[in-house]
């Protein structure tokens, strides 16, 4: 039996790469609603099923800081497995609406990569991460630099 590998080392990143990635998940109202009250975002567009059917979609939104998170989390075993830090986020687009029962995937792109400038067991690889739905309608967009540990410095 083979063993599963959670995440890359630094070395096996490729620029302009795309990693399709094996985890999705169906968002369902039990989720939505749990995350609502987590984040205590209780905007009735998310959680109330009567002022959600007047407003511009006519049913409940996903609460978008779910989707972001559920998206990061389909990415850790390809991305961040072996990672030092997430440093830093940055240009989150919100695509296109989710609703309950939506099934999202994602892909990402290996921008670019460098090794640290201060300790030699390690590198930043610069990375953006699509999610989408069962359509294949893009729902969300970020980039990440991620801090990850070379294969060489490994105890």
């Amino acid at each position: 039996m083979k063993q599963s590998v959670l995440g890359l080392y630094y070395e096996d990143f490729v620029e302009g790469d795309v990693i399709e990635h094996a985890l999705s998940k169906t968002i369902f109202e039990s989720d939505n609603n749990l995350f609502s009250l987590l984040t205590m975002n209780h905007h009735p567009v998310h959680t109330n099923l009567d002022y959600a059917s007047k407003n511009q979609h006519g049913k409940i939104l996903v609460v978008g800081t779910l989707v972001f998170s559920i998206v990061v989390g389909m990415t850790v075993p390809d991305i961040s497995g072996k990672a030092i830090a997430n440093l830093g986020y940055e240009d989150i687009k919100h695509l296109s609406p989710v609703f309950l029962n939506d099934t999202l995937y994602a892909k990402t792109r290996i921008l670019s990569k460098r090794d640290s400038k201060s300790k030699p067991d390690r590198g930043v690889v610069y990375v953006e991460t699509i999610g989408y739905n069962h359509n294949k309608v893009e729902v969300i967009s970020f980039r990440r630099n991620v801090l990850i540990k070379k294969r060489e410095y490994e105890k």
